[in-house]
């Protein structure tokens, strides 16, 4: 019997990846001195795809695919 190991499917990458993400959004409004509303809104706009790839898991898990 194998035993499955959450790391083992890329799951720490992804989060690294998602982070990083984040990070290049706060980098990019506050380059172009956004304000705190226009960075409200970057994060909103440009984080909805993560937010979206995200949820795409998390209820291919809770379907039971994968």
């Amino acid at each position: 019997p194998s035993v499955r190991i959450p790391i083992a499917d890329g799951a720490v990458g992804v989060t690294a990846f998602v982070g990083y993400m984040f990070f290049i959004i706060w980098q990019l409004a506050r380059e172009s001195q956004a304000g705190r509303f226009g960075t409200f809104v970057l994060f909103v706009v440009l984080g909805f795809g993560m937010i979206g790839f995200i949820a795409k898991g998390v209820i291919k898990w809770f379907i039971g695919g994968a």
